[in-house]
């Protein structure tokens, strides 16, 4: 494995100083939920109640929580549609989708680990 023997740059991200990318990503995707969900809206556009079915333990107040701070990051897209009753979809925004790569290496990843 090739390290970077520069001094590293410090990166910013929410008023944090990081010196790593993986950290980054960790701070940006990191926790119970937000891989998972970015996960399943790769897969499809998805409406809140259907991701709420996704996880058995998740409160409405954390996937929304855990969904606008997605969006935030510029992850995901949340488009309302201007009728009753309200229907809102999700869907993973070019930055969304780019780090899916990495979410399918971590799948394979976490198979593997416990198949040894």
């Amino acid at each position: 494995m090739q390290t970077n023997q520069s001094t590293p740059e410090l990166m910013i991200y929410r008023d944090k100083e990081y010196k790593c990318g993986i950290d980054v990503t960790l701070a940006v995707v990191g926790g119970k939920y937000k891989a998972s969900i970015l996960w399943h809206l790769a897969q499809d556009v998805m409406r809140f109640s259907a991701l709420q079915r996704q996880f058995s333990s998740i409160t409405r107040k954390m996937l929304t929580q855990q969904l606008r701070e997605l969006e935030a990051d510029g992850l995901v897209y949340r488009e309302v549609f201007p009728q009753v009753p309200p229907k809102v979809e999700y869907s993973l925004t070019v930055k969304g989708r780019s780090i899916y790569p990495i979410l399918e290496k971590m799948c394979e990843w976490g198979q593997v680990f416990l198949q040894d």
